[in-house]
């Protein structure tokens, strides 16, 4: 019998099932907005589909998907330059103490929303995805140093307009 090879369309099915929840929970953080989020999604998926034969063929895809994603969202904000718009229902979280949960989703959506967009990718980047400071310069195309000082900066702004999540990491210790 011969082998089976999957088509490229098979290939990129496959991967979207597979990453499409942590995309838009990605697209979630930079929007503030689900909706937005799954725009996001979407967009960056069809531009990805449109090379994904030259994307498996150099490798890994998720560092070229999640550029695409980061530098769609940048050209969102230079395109649009509005205010992050605040959603009207809190998402569904789980855990033990949903109230307390959710209060902290609240105050840490608030905060990062009082960023500007590079610093709120920066920190998505570093903190929530776990990249180091060269992967996350390399996702946006910026230097270390850029990522280095849009961090140092974005943390500053944070405990300067959201006193509160110092509360928040304090209780986390």
């Amino acid at each position: 019998m011969p082998a089976t090879t999957a088509t490229p369309a098979d290939s990129f099915r496959d991967y979207v099932h597979a990453r499409v929840g942590a995309l838009a929970r990605t697209a979630f953080l930079l929007t503030g907005d689900w909706h937005l989020a799954e725009d996001l999604v979407q967009q960056t998926l069809t531009k990805v589909a449109a090379r994904w034969e030259q994307i498996v063929a150099a490798g890994n895809p998720d560092p070229y998907v999640r550029r695409v994603l980061y530098h769609q969202h940048v050209s969102w904000w230079r395109r649009w330059r509005r205010e992050p718009v605040p959603v009207a229902a809190v998402p569904e979280v789980a855990g033990a103490d949903p109230h307390a949960l959710t209060a902290t989703a609240i105050a840490v959506r608030q905060a990062l929303a009082r960023l500007t967009p590079k610093q709120r990718a920066v920190l998505v980047l570093r903190y929530f995805e776990d990249l180091t400071e060269t992967q996350t310069a390399q996702v946006l195309g910026v230097s270390t140093g850029t990522v280095k000082s849009q961090t140092r900066d974005a943390l500053a702004r944070l405990r300067t307009v959201a006193p509160e999540l110092a509360d928040l990491q304090e209780a986390s210790r």
